[in-house]
């Protein structure tokens, strides 16, 4: 008890000591993306070093992990044992934001996490939000790959850019299409579009799941298949057991870069969605035989109004779990949510 209280004190006295450091970043304008990207390096270093007092931060400051609100220090800051070699920063300048995809070290394991910061005018932290996925393949898969796909660090052409609020429409239909999924709705896929969730291809696969090295008729499968590309995915009507996504929350917007990052929670019920009736008429039941929730950070690269490149980073959650950044019913809600 006293080692607890100790630490609960040792926390409220780093957070308002480092809040009131001097600093001279707020005679410099707004943060850059170098400077985004340089106070999300400092971050991961910090997170290494197992040292909060290496971060400015505000006394204000929030921190989550995986929708647990807890101190500064706490939790993964007490597993962590090193960097991976995969990294990619998303910034967004406006809004003072920036998301991190990494692979780590937890314990000596490999695994990945996408951490999201947000700096106030001098360039402090006031939010930090981190997804941490214990998947030691997704780790391996990523670094496997090496670097980042190019499409995600190539700027869009200046005549083909997008408002913030297009960006985000795009993505959002996206998350539209797959809820309740019936095969009919409008799909903005581009026709080089591929997706990668904890570094494992999941569309225009080589390989399907189990094995399979031929590609399945989508007009007559019974579950969708890696190896189709997105839209056949989507035309299928076979994710329709992705009862809701809910919690959209759009934090991080790259209008150069045409970049979206989206935190939700994809949830199968195991009920009533796993019955339903395919766009060519069959019926079919497929999907999770118990509740359970996705947690996701997702990455949507668009241009022209449609979607290139997709990467998430997931972890099963508990069924109706919700960020700790939203009020309930913001939670339970598929709405659009954007940037405070």
């Amino acid at each position: 008890m006293i080692r607890r209280a100790a630490w609960v004190l040792f926390g409220v006295i780093v957070g308002h000591v480092l809040s009131d450091m001097p600093t001279t970043a707020s005679a410099q304008g707004r943060c850059d993306r170098a400077c985004l990207e340089g106070i999300a390096e400092q971050y991961l270093d910090a997170l290494v070093a197992k040292d909060p007092k290496k971060l400015q931060v505000a006394s204000t400051l929030k921190y989550t992990e995986n929708g647990q609100r807890l101190l500064l220090g706490d939790s993964l800051w007490n597993s962590i044992t090193g960097r991976g070699t995969y990294k990619l920063h998303i910034a967004d300048q406006a809004a003072g934001q920036i998301v991190t995809f990494s692979t780590m070290r937890e314990a000596g394991t490999p695994m990945v996490i996408a951490v999201r910061l947000k700096i106030d005018g001098n360039r402090r932290l006031t939010e930090i939000e981190t997804l941490v996925a214990h998947s030691e393949n997704g780790a391996k898969n990523l670094e496997a790959i090496g670097q980042p796909r190019a499409a995600f660090l190539r700027p869009t052409p200046p005549a083909d850019r997008a408002s913030r609020a297009d960006l985000v429409r795009v993505a959002n239909m996206y998350f539209s299409g797959m809820q309740l999924n019936d095969g009919k709705g409008t799909y903005p896929f581009a026709d080089d579009c591929d997706r990668l969730e904890n570094g494992g291809k999941t569309t225009n696969a080589r390989v399907g799941r189990g094995g399979i090295t031929v590609k399945p008729d989508p007009k007559t499968s019974s579950n969708y298949s890696d190896m189709w590309t997105c839209r056949e995915q989507f035309e299928s009507g076979l994710l329709h057991f992705v009862m809701r996504i809910r919690d959209r929350r759009y934090l991080v917007v790259d209008e150069e870069r045409g970049l979206v990052v989206a935190f939700a929670f994809f949830d199968h019920d195991a009920g009533a969605s796993r019955h339903f009736t395919t766009p060519d008429g069959r019926s079919v039941t497929a999907g999770p035989t118990v509740p359970w929730t996705w947690e996701i950070a997702e990455l949507f690269k668009v241009e022209k109004g449609l979607l290139h490149e997709i990467e998430a980073i997931l972890e099963r959650a508990p069924y109706g779990m919700t960020s700790g950044w939203s009020s309930w019913e913001d939670g339970m809600s598929d709405k659009i949510q954007f940037a405070r």
